[in-house]
């Protein structure tokens, strides 16, 4: 298969309710706070909007595909993505009905972002899933996933799901055959499965030479699964900094995640993140379009409490450095990358 990417790159923004970790005393997010943010990242010029999910996790964090319908309403222009879904956790005959409810709500603006998770397997045994078949239930669901998207009756006979028999779920999605849905991962089965099943890969934690290995091992699984040429999505979810200096913006990183995974995050900071000035994270982001990332996600890093500043910065002084590289984006017009043509 010959990974058919986008000519231009495209910037969106991860998570839309977050508050400052750690933090004590109920949280009470306001809808008010997210018409603010959907608002900002659409007149700041802007992409997408993305959100990650995890049933436990810890700091606090909401249902993404409920943030998404609501945050559908504010902008006509943005897409909106899962980055990513656990699909693992869930059922996928009811997601299936969500997804498809939801590529309506936006107007066929959704990216279905899907990974495995595990990093916190006290989820899994929560949701009742074993942890060690997170891989091939995200396989089999995606399976299921797509033949609710087809618009026919269903049947299924799986080793997790099912057996059901010509079950028909209306309406079907608004995008022909679903939307797109990348996958995640890092590791070489994960990759594999990229190249068997996905539009289009949604990568995190990599530099820009392991993104180029991981898009040629998606590439050899996909040619060996004997798909031919096809658009195919290429984002990455980039841990983002902006301050006056790299040490300033280390710091707040390592700060910001530390908490976020509940581990020293300095190393993996200074390896993953784009930190600094905005000529700095300019180069970076620069450096992973070359690796052949064409939809970058940017995780704004600090107290939420300056994410609208960071946005602002970013939008002002970060954007225009890549305006030979964003130039004829499809600003959530046309169909998301990735989309089945």
């Amino acid at each position: 298969m010959v990974l058919t990417l986008d000519t231009s790159l495209r910037i969106g923004i991860q998570t839309i309710h977050r508050r400052t970790e750690p933090a004590d005393g109920p949280w009470t997010p306001r809808i008010d706070d997210l018409v603010d943010l959907v608002r900002l990242v659409d007149d700041s010029g802007f992409d997408s909007l993305w959100v990650g999910d995890h049933i436990s996790f810890p700091v606090a964090i909401l249902d993404p595909l409920l943030q998404l319908a609501q945050a559908a309403v504010i902008s006509r222009r943005l897409l909106l993505g899962t980055s990513v879904l656990l699909l693992p956790l869930r059922h996928p005959t009811p997601v299936a009905k969500q997804v498809s409810t939801l590529d309506h709500l936006t107007e066929g603006r959704f990216i279905l972002g899907v990974g495995v998770g595990g990093e916190f397997p006290r989820e899994y045994a929560a949701c009742d899933v074993p942890h060690n078949e997170r891989g091939a239930r995200l396989a089999e669901g995606v399976a299921v996933l797509r033949k609710f998207f087809g618009g026919q009756p269903v049947s299924h006979h799986g080793k997790f799901y099912g057996p059901f028999e010509d079950v028909l779920m209306s309406p079907p999605p608004r995008q022909a055959g679903g939307p797109p849905i990348w996958f995640a991962g890092r590791k070489e089965a994960a990759l594999r499965r990229v190249g068997r099943l996905g539009d289009g890969y949604l990568s995190y934690v990599m530099t820009p030479e392991t993104y180029s290995s991981a898009l040629k091992a998606i590439s050899e699984s996909a040619e060996q699964a004997g798909r031919g040429s096809a658009p195919f999505g290429t984002g990455h979810l980039l841990f983002t900094r902006l301050d006056r200096t790299y040490e300033e913006a280390l710091n707040r990183a390592t700060e910001t995640l530390s908490v976020r995974y509940a581990m020293d995050f300095r190393k993996a900071a200074e390896r993953y993140c784009a930190l600094g000035t905005p000529q700095m994270v300019a180069e970076k982001i620069r450096a992973f379009h070359a690796a052949g990332v064409r939809h970058v996600v940017l995780d704004l890093l600090g107290p939420y409490e300056q994410k609208a500043e960071q946005i602002a910065w970013f939008a002002r002084d970060v954007l225009p450095l890549l305006v030979d590289l964003t130039a004829g984006s499809g600003n959530g017009r046309s169909a998301p990358p990735g989309a089945a043509s």
